[in-house]
């Protein structure tokens, strides 16, 4: 675990805290030991306000609604487990038979919470503060990204689409492919009307096509 200590930038107090956010609860049910599901739920506030302090302290000159674009987007399932790829995390993670032999040391979703409850774990074992840093050092790479980013095919549809008052409603149309690499298909419609429609590997993704694509038949997007 010392080479995931370097990787974070941190070394635990309590080294139970940080295996406990490293244990799947697939580990935790076979071998009676916690698993990281509380610690994730904290993550979950911890990460919206580490992120929200990191980009409020780093970014002076940046208004109130990019502020909240950016923090959109590096609170995704797919940008935390973008990072958590970039210092191998997955090989950390301890998981059952079952889930290893399924993928899931590559699973967005996974490594996503593992993310969110290594930063719980950091939060309970050294405070905010220390939090907001392991933030700024796992999502920097991805915040610069985020600035020159245009809105994401979501945001960017939902307002186009309020400005008449209307709101997308996201419809999964169908899954398939194996545990460890589902495609997921959705659509959107805006008053009960198809407006687009979009394949992903995670269901965010999905939308985030159905959205594109329907800002494409909108005329919105070249």
């Amino acid at each position: 675990m010392e080479k995931l200590c370097e990787r974070l930038g941190y070394t635990f107090k309590n080294e139970t805290l940080m295996m406990t956010a490293l244990t799947h609860p697939s580990y935790g049910s076979d071998h009676r030991v916690p698993h990281y599901q509380r610690l994730e739920f904290l993550g979950d506030a911890v990460l919206e306000l580490a992120v929200s302090r990191y980009l409020f302290d780093t970014l002076p000159d940046v208004d109130e609604g990019k502020l909240t674009r950016i923090r959109s987007i590096l609170v995704r399932e797919e940008t935390l487990a973008r990072a958590a790829k970039r210092i191998d995390l997955g090989r950390f993670i301890r998981l059952s038979v079952g889930e290893e032999r399924s993928g899931g040391r590559q699973k967005a979703s996974i490594l996503a919470d593992i993310i969110e409850a290594l930063l719980a774990a950091v939060y309970l074992d050294d405070g905010f503060d220390r939090a907001v840093t392991i933030v700024g050092d796992l999502l920097g790479p991805e915040v610069a990204a985020a600035i020159e980013d245009r809105p994401d095919a979501k945001s960017a549809l939902q307002e186009l689409l309020q400005r008449n008052g209307d709101m997308p409603v996201y419809e999964l149309l169908k899954t398939e492919g194996p545990p460890h690499a589902p495609r997921f298909t959705y659509c959107v419609r805006v008053r009960d009307e198809k407006v687009g429609e979009g394949v992903g590997t995670s269901k965010q993704s999905a939308q985030q096509a159905a959205a594109k694509d329907a800002l494409k038949r909108m005329g919105a997007l070249s």
